[in-house]
């Protein structure tokens, strides 16, 4: 009876641990499962917080090229204005024509005639350019009308043309196509044929041709272009000095100035600096250029530069002048650059030089 008793017992302790191992391994499962849950949670949330920011950027993206889309709208909405004045302009000049057409075959005038009469004017018109030109190679080196006073200065424009060296420095930045920046832009982008004859950089070159004629005829004189780099007109004048008697040389420069296409930004640094490669410093200098500099001796970081920025370029550029020496500004202005004029002033103030920003219809 005993021995019965004792293997009751020992059954009984046996289901226990039987329990208790099966439940112990359900409540492992459980822990397992749950800790699963939790980790593909965590992957989800970080999946989603991906795409979220994804599509965040794609939002910052479409904004940024909403700005670009409308500006561009903005550009074009101006293109389209100017287009219809310009279309304007033309048909009511060929109104005219057709009227001057109409009118000329009223009055019953001959075509021999006509033409017989313009070539009478033509004759005539090329024998007082042969006499200017004679009276002009005769007057080489000297204006039309002078005033000898001090400093032997120009008396209608103030400009002093006096001195042994004479450095002309021509602006041939990008800027000197127009007076305003979206037709600079607009010019950029056409045929170089026509960036050649736009009417700022014409006027710009006439002015330079003007120069070079009423320089001194004993005189030495050197014309450097400048953009971000800096160099004479003539490869081969380069470090050296041109007499002004040389008049193939005023020729040469002359040609191979309307050659050239205005392209790049402004540096002064550079255009100063290179004055260091003449044999001798200049005793008279003569800026044509349409504004301050939009970068110093190395381009700027960025796209874009401030007023203040081209101020102070400006300003550390002029320290590299030589000493004493007048600097004559001629200025061809551009829109959004006010503190140009009142810098450029002050430079030829402080020189002793002239400053002059001509009317569009000089020289």
């Amino acid at each position: 009876m005993p021995r019965r008793k004792r293997q009751a017992s020992t059954f009984n302790l046996s289901f226990l641990d039987i329990m208790s191992c099966g439940f112990g391994a359900v409540v492992l499962v459980f822990l397992i499962i749950d800790h699963s849950l939790e980790i593909e949670i965590q992957t989800v949330n970080a999946e989603v917080l991906s795409e979220v920011d994804l599509l965040e950027e794609d939002i910052r993206e479409g904004e940024a090229g909403l700005v670009r889309l409308r500006n561009a709208l903005d550009d074009a909405d101006l293109e389209i204005v100017e287009a219809d004045g310009l279309a304007r302009r033309i048909t009511e000049e060929l109104d005219e024509y057709e009227a001057l057409i109409a009118a000329i075959e009223e009055s019953g005038v001959s075509d021999t005639d006509a033409v017989a009469k313009l070539q009478a004017e033509i004759n005539q018109l090329e024998e007082k350019i042969k006499l200017l030109q004679e009276a002009a190679e005769a007057e080489a080196g000297r204006s039309a009308r002078e005033f000898v006073g001090e400093g032997n200065r120009q008396y209608l424009t103030g400009l002093n043309l006096g001195g042994r060296r004479i450095a002309i420095m021509v602006d041939t930045s990008a800027s000197m196509l127009a007076n305003q920046l979206v037709n600079v832009i607009r010019l950029r982008n056409m045929d170089p044929a026509l960036q050649k004859q736009a009417d700022k950089w014409v006027r710009t070159l006439n002015t330079v041709d003007w120069l070079t004629a009423q320089l001194p005829v004993n005189a030495q004189f050197q014309v450097l272009t400048f953009n971000t780099e800096a160099k004479p007109v003539l490869a081969d004048s380069e470090g050296k000095w041109l007499e002004v008697a040389d008049t193939g040389k005023l020729e040469a420069i002359s040609a191979t100035l309307r050659e050239q296409i205005p392209a790049g930004g402004t540096s002064l640094h550079n255009a100063f600096a290179a004055l260091a490669a003449l044999p001798t410093p200049p005793d008279n200098i003569f800026l044509l250029t349409d504004g301050l500099p939009t970068q110093g001796t190395n381009p700027p970081r960025g796209s874009k530069i401030s007023g203040n920025d081209r101020l102070k370029l400006f300003r550390e550029a002029i320290r590299k002048l030589p000493s004493g020496v007048p600097v004559n500004i001629i200025l061809f202005p551009m829109e959004g650059d006010p503190m140009a004029a009142s810098e450029f002033w002050q430079l030829a103030r402080a020189s002793s030089g002239s400053f002059l920003s001509p009317s569009t219809d000089w020289p």
